[in-house]
Order: C-alpha cells, then structure tokens, then sequence
C-alpha cells in the first residue's frame, strides 16, 4: 500500500458532493428507527432490529449502495479525468495502486456504514437486545470490504461500473439468490449475513450460508478478485501507455 496514493484518494472521494448524498444514505437508517421506536411498541426490538433494519435495510441497500459509489470512483476517477496515466507511469508496484485505492474506497465506506448500523440500531434497541450489533458491526465492515474489492475491479472492467455494479445488488443479490439457492455462493450480502450469524449467539434472523463457509467465501473472492484486479491494472497500463 502508498500512503500518498491512499491520502489523495481520499481526499478525492471525501471532498466531492457525492459525499453529503453518501451521509444522507447513511442517516436513512437513523430515521426508520425513529419511527419505529415512536409507533412500534408490541414489536420485537430485537427481531425488528436484526431483520428489517441491519439485515433488510442496511444490509441490503445500504452497504451495497455506499460502497459502490466509492469503489467505482476511486479508480474510475481517474481513467475518467486521464490522470490514470500519470498514477501508472510512477515506478509504484500495481499492487501498491490496487491496495491504496481500495484502503481509500472501503475505510470511509465501512466508518459510515457502520456508524449508521450502530446508532440505528442502539435507537431501535433502546437498552435491550445489544449482543447482535458488535456482530453485525464486524460483518458490515468484511462486507464493505468484500464489495469494495468487487466495485473496484468493475471501474477497470467496464465504464459502465456503476450501471453494472446496480444490476449486480438489485437484479442478482435482490432477486436472483432469493430464487436460487445455488447462487447465493456468489453473493457478498449473504456472505456478510453468513458472518454476523457466526460471530452472534443471537439468532434473531436465519442467514443461508453457514457462518464460516461465508467466511471463507468471502476472504476467497476478494483475494481472487483483487489479484484480478492487479492483472487487470497491468493490461490497462500496457493499453494506455502504448
């Protein structure tokens, strides 16, 4: 990993517009659990909190949405404004580059999904029920990672990424792995749930992977996807320097 590459990178992420939309994302959370706090007082905190807000809501929406939109412009950026040739032109290890701009990408990415999941959830909660949040909080931040390293590749792959990374978490983690169970090997949001159900005694909601399966899932695609992408990145520098 560069330092330089990593402090820049965030610079660029964190300095545009596109984080106020990102916070407000964030906030959404924050604002179901008030409502449900205020108007939902037969309900289970605990299941409520485990299954509509951290699994179904932030999960689900959230994570996927925040990490998208960082990872795909970290590297994206660049190839977009030309200053990928200048970056690739430094005598830096690519794998330097592909760690640095993935640091960049999933460091904000899991402080605010996480946040989000934890004050949401203490409002939701309210005293009771806390086992389930340090799990969660733990498998969001893997999760951020994992998704992270997916998004990244996407930005060297297509200039579609963002098209493309919206069809993955709507089209195939929404509806695809909810219909074949097969598919769900393939999916970072069952991996994340698989986690959160391996690190919590509390088993408020029912995850479809086995907990240390989606571990080992999830550590495997992301290695396999950022050596893909370091490969990738080569092939890019030989086509745009050449």
């Amino acid at each position: 990993m560069n330092r330089e590459i990593l402090i820049l990178s965030l610079r660029q992420l964190l300095g545009k517009r596109r984080t106020l939309a990102l916070v407000a994302l964030a906030l959404l959370p924050l604002l179901v659990a008030l409502v449900f706090r205020a108007g939902n007082a037969d309900t289970d905190p605990v299941d409520w909190t485990a299954n509509t807000l951290l699994n179904g809501l932030i999960v689900t929406t959230v994570l996927p949405l925040v990490t998208l939109v960082l990872a795909t412009t970290s590297l994206g950026m660049e190839i977009e404004d030309g200053t990928i040739v200048y970056l690739l032109s430094k005598p830096l290890s690519r794998a330097h580059v592909v760690t640095s701009k993935l640091a960049a990408s999933w460091l904000p990415a899991a402080a605010l999904v996480s946040l989000s999941a934890a004050a949401s959830a203490g409002i939701a909660l309210q005293g009771s029920g806390y086992d389930v949040l340090p799990a969660f909080v733990i498998a969001l931040a893997l999760g951020a990672l994992a998704y992270c390293a997916v998004f990244l590749l996407l930005s060297l792959l297509t200039t579609r990424a963002l098209v493309v990374g919206l069809i993955y978490v709507f089209i195939w983690e929404g509806l695809v792995t909810e219909l074949f169970e097969g598919t769900r090997i393939l999916s970072v949001r069952q991996y994340t749930l698989g986690v959160a159900d391996l690190l919590t005694d509390v088993r408020a909601f029912d995850a479809d992977l086995d907990g240390v399966g989606a571990l080992v899932l999830m550590a495997l695609v992301t290695a396999i996807v950022v050596a893909l992408t370091i490969r990738r990145l080569n092939r890019f520098e030989t086509r745009t320097l050449f």
